[in-house]
Order: structure tokens, then sequence, then C-alpha cells
């Protein structure tokens, strides 16, 4: 896989197989930090008034979503559990190799390095304030007797994996979602939105990442 400069100066990777980038070409950091950490994460917090949440990551990919995400909470006192699936985790050089270092601080970054082997077998405090897992599994065979409050859902484009956007997958998702928890994605389309609300979640366009007008987020109503 090859890396690619996005329009915001970060880098991402293009998947030959699959013919997709990891991130949007406009900019990765932008859109982790507009789709997942700000209308997804901090929507929920400032919803709810909470200061603990946990979230499930659809594709964990390059883990830019999850150190973006650590980077915000690091320093508050908000208590953060993650978890992301990953059905083909990268390599820890190739992920090593992203320049994600230049966007976090250097206590996140080391951690990471130090963490992310583990993270993919178990479970782990990954800061004090923060536990981190990468269940290395395909979506459909993801169990947990956990809910979360956030699924930041990232899987590659429907046109490339329409198996990630079916109702089977976004079934299977959401029965992982709490009540009143908030799922966000950079996609929105006919589909996904009647998926949704046949899944009990109220949707809502909101405005999209750079590259894109809008997005979904959708919050479980039952």
């Amino acid at each position: 896989m090859d890396f690619v400069v996005t329009g915001d100066g970060s880098k991402t990777l293009y998947h030959p197989e699959v013919g997709e980038h990891y991130h949007s070409k406009h900019g990765a950091l932008q859109e982790s930090k507009h789709v997942f950490l700000h209308s997804g994460l901090n929507y929920f917090l400032e919803k709810e008034a909470v200061q603990k949440a946990a979230i499930l990551e659809i594709g964990f990919g390059t883990g830019l979503n999850f150190l973006v995400t650590a980077d915000a909470i690091a320093a508050t006192s908000t208590q953060l559990d993650y978890c992301g699936i990953e059905a083909f985790p990268l390599p820890a050089e190739t992920i090593f190799r992203t320049g994600y270092d230049n966007y976090v601080q250097p206590v996140v970054w080391s951690k990471f390095q130090e963490n992310y082997a583990e993270a993919l077998k178990q479970k782990i405090c990954f800061m004090p304030n923060i536990d981190l897992e990468v269940a290395h599994t395909k979506v459909l065979e993801f169990t947990s007797d956990r809910l979360f409050d956030v699924v930041y859902f990232d899987a590659f484009a429907a046109v490339h994996q329409p198996e990630m956007w079916n109702d089977e997958t976004l079934a299977h998702v959401v029965s992982f979602l709490k009540p009143g928890g908030v799922f966000v994605t950079y996609a929105i389309t006919g589909n996904l939105k009647r998926s949704m609300k046949a899944l009990g979640c109220s949707i809502e366009k909101a405005p999209g990442a750079p590259g894109k007008r809008e997005m979904l987020r959708a919050v479980k109503e039952y």
C-alpha cells in the first residue's frame, strides 16, 4: 500500500485491492476531527451532559480516529472506553510511518507505539482515563456484552465494500448501540437513511467534512 498526501497535508493509505483510500483525499485529519470527534463524540457528550463514553469504531485502520479522539480526551476528566473493529490490522511499522505523531501530543503517540500490538490481543489501559481494544475480527463476527454510546462507522465506501453497508451489517452494529447513542459516518445515501430509520434511529443530515456537503448522524431511539 502506498502513502498519499491529502488536501490538508496529512497522509492516508491507498488500498489497491479495495481500490480506496483509508481517509478522504481532501484531508484525512480534518475528516477525522469533523466527522468522528466533533460530530460524534463531542455531540454525544454535550447532548447527554456526561463525562464518560464508550466508542465502537468500525474500521480501525490506521488508528487516526482513535489518536485524534485520545488526544482530545487525554488531558480532560472524561473517561473513554474505545473499541475498534479491524478484520485486517495494519502492521505496526506501516502505522508508525503515517506521520500522525505530528498531530497529537507526544505522550499519546508514544503510548500508541507502546501499546498497539497488545491492544490487538486484549483490552488495555491506554492512559489513566482511556481504555483501548482493537478487536481483530470481521464485523459480523464481533461479539460483546458491552453497549456503546457512540459508533464511528468508518468502513470503506459502499461502492467498494457493499457488504459493510447492507441491512445485516448495519443491524448488527446498531445492536451494540445504547438508546440515545450516536452513530456517525462520512457517507449519506438514501439506502443508508432508510436502513437507519428501520433500525429505530432518528437521522440528521449534518454538514460534511471538506469535499462532502453532508454526512449522516443518527441517534438510536429504542
